[in-house]
C-alpha cells in the first residue's frame, strides 16, 4: 500500500518546477491531485503526464489563479465536491521578480505579494472548513533557505518567505486542535525554469560551490519531503520549517 492512498491533494504553483514534481510523487503515492496553475497548456499536461504514470484521475487539472480570492475557493469547492474531501494542501506558488528594491516596480512588488502571500492566506482559508470536515490532515507551505541570510536584489521575495515562516507557527497553533498539522519546507537553491530566469549558469555554480555538501538540491528531493510530511508518518510534526538546502544557511550566502 502507498502511503497517501486515498488521500485528496491540493497543490498551487503545481505545473512546472518543484510544483510539477510534487504533484508527481504525491499521485505516485497514491492521492488524487488538484493541479492548480496559471498556465492552462502546462497544467494539462503535467495532469496528463500523472494520469499515464499512475492511472487515470490521480492528475485534476484546474486553472486558477491563486492572488483572486474567489477564484481560489471556487476551484477548492469543485475539487472536493469530485474528490469527496481534502487531506493535503501544498502552497507552492510564487512569482520571480529579482531587483534593488528602489528599482523594484510597484506592480511588480503587488504581484509577488499577491501571489505569494495572499495566495497562501487564500488557498488556507479555503481548505480549513474541508479539514475540519475531514478530521485533520496537513498544509505545507514552500518558503526558503534564503530567509536565512540576507541575497542581493531579493528583499521581496525573502519578506515574502519569512512571512510564510511566521504564518506556517501561526496556523499550526490554530488548527492543531482540528488535527491539521501545518508545516513549512524551505529549499535551498534548485534548479528550475522559474528560477533560471532570474540566475544565470554562473550564479549556479556560484551557489553549488558554497554549499557544503558541493550539490543542489532537486525538485524531486523537495518533492520527497513532501511526502514525507503529507504521510502517518509525520503525524507529530507540526509548525516547523524544514531546510533542504545542502547545509547553505549554515556557512550563510
Amino acid at each position: 500500500m502507498s502511503r497517501l492512498d486515498g488521500k485528496a491533494a491540493f497543490v498551487t504553483g503545481a505545473a512546472r518546477g518543484i510544483g510539477s514534481a510534487i504533484s508527481h510523487a504525491l499521485a505516485r503515492e497514491g492521492a488524487t491531485v488538484a493541479i492548480v496553475d496559471v498556465d492552462a497548456e502546462a497544467t494539462t499536461q503535467t495532469a496528463n503526464e500523472a494520469n499515464e504514470a499512475n492511472g487515470a484521475g490521480r492528475g485534476m487539472p484546474f486553472v486558477c489563479d491563486v492572488s483572486n480570492r474567489n477564484a481560489v475557493f471556487e476551484a477548492m469547492d469543485r475539487f472536493v465536491a469530485q474528490t469527496g474531501g481534502l487531506d493535503v494542501v501544498v502552497n507552492n506558488a510564487v512569482c520571480f521578480h529579482y531587483a534593488p528594491l528602489p528599482e523594484m516596480p510597484e506592480e511588480a512588488i503587488h504581484r509577488m505579494v499577491d501571489v505569494g502571500l495572499k495566495g497562501v492566506f487564500w488557498v488556507t482559508q479555503a481548505a480549513t472548513k474541508h479539514l475540519v470536515a475531514r478530521g485533520g490532515g496537513c498544509v505545507i507551505n514552500l518558503s526558503s533557505a534564503a530567509v536565512s541570510f540576507g541575497i542581493r536584489n531579493a528583499a521581496v521575495y525573502t519578506s515574502i518567505k519569512g512571512a510564510i515562516d511566521a504564518f506556517t507557527r501561526q496556523q499550526a497553533v490554530e488548527l492543531g486542535g482540528y488535527g491539521i498539522r501545518v508545516s513549512a519546507i524551505a529549499p535551498g537553491p534548485v534548479v528550475t525554469p522559474g528560477a533560471s530566469s532570474v540566475i544565470d549558469a554562473a550564479g549556479w555554480e556560484a551557489r553549488r560551490a558554497r554549499t557544503p555538501l558541493h550539490r543542489l538540491a532537486t525538485a524531486d528531493e523537495i518533492a520527497a519531503a513532501v511526502v514525507y510530511l503529507a504521510s502517518e508518518d509525520a503525524l507529530s510534526i507540526t509548525g516547523i520549517t524544514l531546510k533542504i538546502d545542502g547545509g547553505i544557511t549554515v556557512v550563510g550566502p
